[in-house]
């Protein structure tokens, strides 16, 4: 049986997979259940083989409650890219921004959302009622409607079902854009994509760490960004669940006035 997993490109940048080796050992740091990492370059990463293994129950509420505990070890801003990187970051092959700021819809709205909606735009994706939707609920996030005291969490940052592998030994993630970030970010992205037994993780998870109420409400703002950057490069359907994802929000934050 391999004992390692080797991903190698010459066509990226030599910041790419040195900030995906940065980010899974930040995460496992902060007692994340992430794979290991045997060495990285310029042009490859290396990593340990994982079998794979049916979801079960028991696995979804020991992966929710280690994920609240990586979320609870915490970054200093949100923003703050994996501790020793100082080099460029990526969701899947797009540039994350690293710029960090003190308050989260500050940071969300200038650096998670805004940046893909001009390629979104170029690509067709994005039409201009979804594109001016969008605009609206990041103005309203900015300015402090979904704000609150949590303090940054330590979050996957692209924790979609195929970033879920189920071992036999439970639940191991892979191919973070790891940053400082608000902890329902992963759950929303984990519910927009799919995830088996998400009822039982979210179990888990308040398990370790209640989740503030009205957090299922608030799930669409935290699917902009996720929904941004596929709306960039993965078609059309993106855009509109995007338009649609930011009227929610602007709905949202104008009952809470």
């Amino acid at each position: 049986m391999p004992t390692t997993h080797r991903k190698q490109r010459t066509d990226v940048d030599r910041d790419f997979f040195r900030a995906e080796a940065a980010g899974l050992r930040w995460l496992r740091e902060g007692g994340g259940p992430v794979v290991d990492v045997l060495d990285v370059g310029d042009d490859f990463i290396a990593l340990a083989h994982l079998d794979s293994s049916p979801p079960t129950v028991h696995a979804a509420r020991e992966f929710g409650a280690a994920l609240a505990g990586m979320h609870d070890a915490g970054a200093p801003r949100f923003g703050t890219p994996p501790a020793g990187h100082t080099g460029k970051q990526y969701i899947g092959e797009r540039r994350l921004s690293s710029h960090t700021h003190d308050r989260w819809g500050e940071f969300y709205a200038a650096e998670r959302v805004l940046p893909y909606l001009a390629p979104a735009i170029d690509a067709g994706n994005l039409r201009s009622d979804d594109a001016a939707a969008t605009r609206r609920a990041c103005e309203l996030i900015a300015t402090g409607a979904f704000d609150d005291t949590d303090p940054p969490a330590r979050i996957h940052g692209d924790l979609w079902n195929g970033n879920v592998l189920w071992t036999p030994s439970g639940v191991v993630l892979i191919d973070p854009a790891a940053h400082g970030g608000h902890r329902e970010t992963d759950l929303a992205m984990l519910a927009l994509f799919g995830c088996p037994h998400l009822d039982v993780v979210i179990t888990g998870y308040q398990d370790t760490h209640a989740l503030r109420p009205g957090w299922e409400q608030r799930v669409p703002v935290h699917q902009l960004h996720p929904l941004a950057v596929h709306a960039a490069g993965h078609g059309p359907s993106y855009g509109t669940a995007l338009g649609r994802a930011a009227r929610t929000c602007v709905a949202l934050a104008q009952r809470a006035r």
